[in-house]
């Protein structure tokens, strides 16, 4: 067997089959070996340096192999804890950078922060379809603000319960853009593993575990 047969050898192959075959390529290998060693010419003897080679690329394989195994291990149990932890969000308040918040009982709320002073602003706020429904001025001032909605449109009319979407439009004296970040606090009520990554849900309202600022135990008088 040459060397080039098991160049290439784990790409493509997941590593318990790489493990088998490995160990099927090496028992034949070991076979060729003494049978050549066997039926070799007393006064012309074998080059053993190819053997050799092979032997050493065998066990760098098996090397790799047992690397990757390893590295899966490694990101299984990696995994297994960031479920549990999101686990573990359940029935607490999150605070998430998200541009989404539930309207719900006729109220939704955000909070925004301003990079800077802004010399005009607006919210903006959507529905799901993308259709703006609602605008109103903007607080000014550099910082966090807090914007409670009453889930009605420009007309007054009670808008249907369900997620919508807020962004801000701010710029500064010069007519520049101020940058903003929008965030959202919700009870979670859901974990979802399904995507790979761990999401949290406040009722439809999803977030990453990345997107999750502050995590806080709700106290009995606060409500479930």
């Amino acid at each position: 067997m040459s060397v080039s047969a098991i160049s290439g050898f784990i790409s493509g192959s997941d590593t318990a089959g790489s493990t088998t075959q490995l160990a099927d390529n090496f028992e034949t290998f070991l076979t060729l070996l003494t049978e050549q060693m066997k039926n070799q010419d007393p006064l012309s003897p074998m080059d053993s340096t190819e053997f050799v080679n092979q032997l050493v690329q065998f066990s760098s394989v098996e090397q790799q192999i047992n690397q990757n195994n390893n590295i899966e291990t490694l990101i299984g149990l990696q995994l297994a804890a960031s479920q549990a932890g999101a686990a573990s969000y359940l029935g607490r308040e999150v605070t998430m950078t998200t541009p989404l918040a539930e309207l719900e009982g006729g109220e939704a709320s955000w909070t925004y922060k301003l990079g800077s002073n802004a010399h005009e602003g607006k919210l903006l706020i959507e529905n799901t379809e993308g259709k703006l429904v609602h605008v109103v001025d903007a607080e000014l001032g550099a910082g966090k603000h807090e914007f409670v909605w009453d889930g009605k449109d420009a007309l007054g009319a009670q808008l249907p319960d369900g997620v919508y979407r807020m962004s801000v439009a701010a710029l500064d004296e010069a007519g520049g853009e101020i940058s903003a970040t929008i965030e959202s606090r919700g009870r979670v009520t859901a974990v979802d593993f399904g995507t790979g990554e761990p999401m949290v849900y406040v009722n439809q309202v999803g977030a990453s575990l990345a997107d999750i600022l502050s995590l806080r135990e709700i106290a009995p008088e606060d409500g479930a």
